[in-house]
């Protein structure tokens, strides 16, 4: 097997087994994980809806937030309302309707050790998506139009206690260009072949190793720049179900500031997250 951390169109010679492929449910003693997390993030919007697997049965979330700090949000096991079909989205709740597409594109590949066993993760970061659709919240109708949704699959073999600090954003910096990041600590943030990315006008560009604030209030980058974090509302949950125990705090909000080589936001929106689980 390769050298790993690897990234980029290399992913692909890999002699592993990667989604789109069903991947083994077990590799040695490690269950498979897998999800899908699809965010759009906009001036007066913003959402995520997603799907776990841990064994047979998904777990499903929805959460939508405004900037005067409301939050509606659902997590279950089964299917709750949600439909994740390609790059179809859908959630029907009481006062809340999600119909969404989204344009995918190939995304940012990478796959990392998790130890010296052979133990293997991988993930697919899809920024700037142009998404289309609606939001109604209690009668209030969003139109979504744009460049404005992230995706997230990830699948592996992860070890027992995994813990990570990451943020998902979308905005325009002040020369008019679009820009969109993932940034992490934790997981696939090796110091070079990780899953840090910046899409400048949909390029994607490598970013160096980052901090978080542990209050998520920050994030700062190897060449003294950083974005700071504004919070609309915050989701939460916490799992502790037999062997599988997890927490995680993910708020919405907006950014100001700088991102590697200078690059200032105009406006940003997105999410931070800290997430720690034993699965």
């Amino acid at each position: 097997m390769a050298q790993l951390p690897v990234r980029g169109p290399a992913v692909r010679k890999l002699d592993l087994s990667l989604p789109p492929e069903r991947m083994p449910c077990r590799l040695g003693s490690r269950p498979l994980k897998r999800w899908r997390y699809v965010g759009v993030y906009t001036t007066d919007v913003m959402l995520c809806v997603g799907e776990a697997w841990i064994g047979p049965v998904p777990q499903r979330w929805w959460a939508v937030a405004t900037p005067d700090g409301a939050l509606r949000e659902r997590t279950t096991f089964g299917r709750g309302g949600v439909t994740l079909d390609g790059s179809a989205v859908r959630v029907q709740a009481e006062g809340v309707s999600i119909e969404l597409e989204l344009d995918e594109h190939d995304g940012v590949e990478i796959v990392s050790p998790v130890d010296e066993g052979g133990d293997y993760i991988w993930t697919r970061k899809q920024a700037c998506l142009a998404a289309r659709g609606t939001v109604e919240l209690d009668g209030r109708r969003h139109e979504i139009d744009g460049p404005v949704g992230f995706i997230d699959d990830s699948a592996g073999y992860h070890a027992r206690h995994t813990e990570w600090r990451w943020s998902a954003g979308i905005g325009t910096l002040d020369d008019g260009r679009l820009v969109g990041w993932n940034l992490v600590a934790g997981i696939h943030d090796a110091a070079s072949s990780s899953e840090r990315t910046l899409w400048i006008d949909h390029d994607p560009v490598s970013v160096a190793p980052v901090e978080f604030a542990a209050d998520l209030s920050e994030v700062s980058f190897a060449d003294g720049r950083a974005l700071e974090f504004y919070e609309w509302s915050a989701r939460e949950h916490s799992t502790n179900a037999w062997l599988v125990r997890s927490g995680y705090r993910q708020p919405f909000g907006t950014f100001t500031g700088e991102l590697p080589g200078g690059l200032r936001l105009a406006e940003g929106f997105g999410v931070m997250e800290h997430h720690e689980a034993l699965w």
